[in-house]
């Protein structure tokens, strides 16, 4: 760990006496919810096939209730797909478009990735819009004739779309979304949707490499009148014989999901619907980053990445610190071995900042006493 040279102003302060309950702070995988107990979740799936009844009956569930707790209208599809988020969205982009020009937003990391894959994999010759980090790109200049590509909440820069009124909803291509730091945490309007992928390691708190990809009416229609003109490997193929294999969006995984993690990621499920469903994960991830503004606020060396209100995340809440390069590597180093906040230096790709994990699964006396300790590590990282 680096430890940044003195300002000449800079005095340590004492150690808080208060330390936040959970040091979870990662924006992926993200903290387990309140009270989880691994030795707590159902064994009897485990050791089974996923295609035998019981395999299949919860993945099943585990799709039901993501309808009922998200609110995903009853003619979308929602299948449980391989490699996380990156696997759901990549899926639908290779199966999904080439019909149609592309325009691609991208404000971060995960955005320029699909930018990536639309002009040099799939060469496809998108229009681009970008904005940098902790803007977003001017979204009236987006041309909905063409297929959409864009993050709903860009993890790596803690900038968000502000809402759903700048897509219109009668549109001739279909708009591709990755929700996966938004799902669970931000309103999401179906209607202006046509894909929308996530992984339950965000939100709801559970573990990697599984995702979720959800279909429109329009997406799955797509998909049934158009052949990409390239080839697609198995694992991306959403169609048979010019028909929607209905079995993925019923429990039929397209390859080998861990039962563990459907157990796990169906207790997260169970929680949400215990405090209140969708409305209080919002309410939860929204006191988290209201409490970290407030502490942001009264804070001299830090400020939101995200310039605008407006745009900013609820659950990656990206802090750039005034300072030399290496500050926030420091801050978080110091944090870390004090066991007071894990993982919470920026993204490699971002500009140096902290990156601070607010979703429901975070409790809002631990982001309290999480900015005092801030504080401390600021003014060690930086005394002479």
């Amino acid at each position: 760990m680096t430890i940044v040279a003195a300002a000449p102003t800079a005095r340590p302060l004492p150690q808080p006496e208060i330390r936040p309950a959970r040091p979870h702070f990662s924006s992926g995988p993200c903290a387990k919810r309140p009270g989880y107990d691994l030795a707590a979740l159902p064994v009897d799936s485990l050791g089974r096939s996923h295609r035998a009844k019981i395999g299949k009956s919860r993945l099943a569930e585990a799709i039901d209730r993501t309808r009922a707790v998200l609110g995903v209208p009853a003619d979308f599809r929602i299948g449980i797909v391989p490699a996380s988020d990156t696997g759901a969205y990549e899926m639908a982009m290779w199966s999904l478009l080439g019909a149609r020009g592309v325009t691609a937003l991208a404000w971060e990391s995960f955005g320029e990735g699909w930018v990536t894959d639309a002009a040099r994999q799939l060469k496809l010759n998108p229009t681009i819009l970008r904005a940098d980090y902790g803007h977003l790109p001017d979204l009236a200049a987006v041309d909905f004739t063409t297929d959409v590509l864009f993050t709903w909440n860009g993890t790596t820069s803690g900038v968000r779309v502000p809402d759903g009124d700048w897509i219109p909803a009668e549109r001739e291509g279909l708009t591709l979304c990755d929700a996966t730091s938004a799902a669970f945490a931000q309103p999401l309007p179906f209607d202006k949707l046509d894909v929308v992928t996530f992984s339950w390691q965000k939100v709801l708190g559970g573990e990697g490499a599984h995702g979720v990809l959800i279909l429109s009416p329009r997406a799955v229609e797509r998909l049934e009148t158009y052949q990409p003109a390239w080839p697609l490997p198995k694992i991306f193929r959403l169609t048979k014989g010019g028909k929607l294999i209905e079995g993925i969006f019923a429990g039929e995984t397209i390859n080998t999901p861990s039962m563990l993690c459907v157990e796990d990621y169906l207790d997260g499920l169970r929680w949400a619907e215990k405090i209140g469903g969708l409305a209080a994960l919002h309410a939860r991830a929204d006191a988290n980053a209201a409490a970290l503004q407030a502490w942001i606020d009264r804070t001299d060396w830090a400020s939101n990445l995200a310039v605008d209100p407006a745009t900013r995340s609820n659950t990656s809440v990206c802090i750039a610190v005034d300072g030399p390069a290496d500050l926030p590597k420091a801050v978080a180093g110091l944090l870390e071995k004090e066991g007071v906040a894990f993982d919470i230096n920026g993204y490699r790709d971002a500009p140096p900042s902290l990156r601070i994990w607010c979703g429901a699964t975070v409790e809002t006396a631990d982001i309290e006493a999480l900015g005092p300790w801030l504080d401390w590590a600021h003014a060690t990282a930086t005394a002479g």
